[in-house]
């Protein structure tokens, strides 16, 4: 409902009129303007940066794994930020010697860079030789020995990457060469927007920085498929039309499960167990008339009775014990 002025407000506000002054408004909401850059790229949108940003988790939570069976210490990657910027400001970014892996995508335009920082790269080496990941070096130029460490870390970068894009397309990752320089590591030119990935790998207490830079001129094709997904959606090629359920099915299916049968238990002292030779007979509690537990683990699965099928030894199972056991 509108407001009534009272006679005294309408008697100010033509005096104000009259007079010719005016009367500033106070607003608690006015908002502070932003400053926009029209010069920034924008390839990308940040639907399709949300999708990036769940592709290079699934690639920092694979690839810690592989450091922390590597290194035998704990490793937690975090993805930092997922920003496009241009490759001039990128350069200027990167510290001078670096340690610097230069990749493309088999059979595409696609290049990149992974970026080690130089105290991780170090510490790695360091840690793969046997250290402590803690020792110090007058300089910070990665030596060719020092490389051909690396290249087994940087490999699995590239098979780990390979694992994470599957969720869009098949693409294989390889590596083409070590470069100390940022300006001989060209890999598209200085006013191109580039696709800059940044992580911080956390080894024990140690912090350090890893970054995978992407020419994001040769990205369209893969950014049209970006835009079309969702992340409640994103399954990998092959599964293509597959519900979630079919997938896991599929795979349970074809996996093994170790089967052990209880023939029959028994208590021994230490002095009869001892005390035993070849051909001595194990009396069993169980009587032959019972049926032989079946389990997995110390799961208990089905009752059967011995036999033989076709000259092997074989279990018939006579009773199913799954829906007995809620907990499986």
């Amino acid at each position: 409902m509108a407001e009534i002025l009272s006679q005294q407000e309408i008697d100010a506000l033509l005096n104000n009129i009259k007079s010719g002054s005016e009367q500033k408004i106070e607003s608690s909401s006015e908002k502070e303007a932003i400053l926009f850059d029209f010069r920034l790229p924008n390839r990308i949108s940040k639907n399709q940066l949300r999708v990036l940003r769940s592709i290079f988790e699934n690639f920092a939570e694979s690839f810690s794994s592989f450091l922390v069976t590597k290194l035998q210490t704990v490793v937690n990657i975090n993805v930092t930020s997922v920003d496009q910027i241009y490759y001039s400001e990128y350069v200027l970014s990167v510290s001078n010697p670096a340690c610097l892996f230069t990749f493309d995508v088999k059979d595409t335009d696609v290049k990149g860079i992974l970026e080690l920082n130089n105290d991780l790269a170090l510490s790695l080496v360091d840690k793969l030789l046997g250290g402590n990941g803690l020792g110090s070096k007058q300089t910070k130029i990665i030596t060719p020995i020092e490389q051909k460490v690396l290249r087994v870390v940087v490999e699995r970068v590239m098979q780990d990457l390979k694992k994470a894009w599957q969720t869009i397309d098949n693409m294989e990752f390889v590596i083409e060469r070590f470069e100390p320089d940022i300006d001989f590591a060209q890999i598209t030119s200085q006013s191109e927007s580039v696709l800059l990935i940044s992580f911080e790998i956390l080894i024990g207490e140690q912090s350090y920085l890893m970054n995978i830079c992407y020419a994001t001129f040769a990205f369209d094709n893969i950014l049209a498929r970006l835009s079309s997904q969702k992340l409640s959606s994103v399954r990998a090629i092959k599964h293509y039309g597959q519900t979630a359920r079919d997938v896991v099915t599929h795979h349970l299916s074809k996996t093994s499960v170790p089967i052990k049968v209880e023939l029959g238990t028994s208590m021994l002292s230490v002095r009869e167990l001892l005390e035993m030779q070849n051909g001595d007979i194990i009396r069993l509690e169980t009587k032959i008339s019972e049926d032989q537990k079946v389990r997995t683990g110390s799961q208990l699965l089905f009752l059967g009775r011995v036999g033989v099928s076709n000259n092997k030894k074989a279990i018939k199972v006579t009773k199913k014990l799954l829906e007995e056991h809620k907990s499986f």
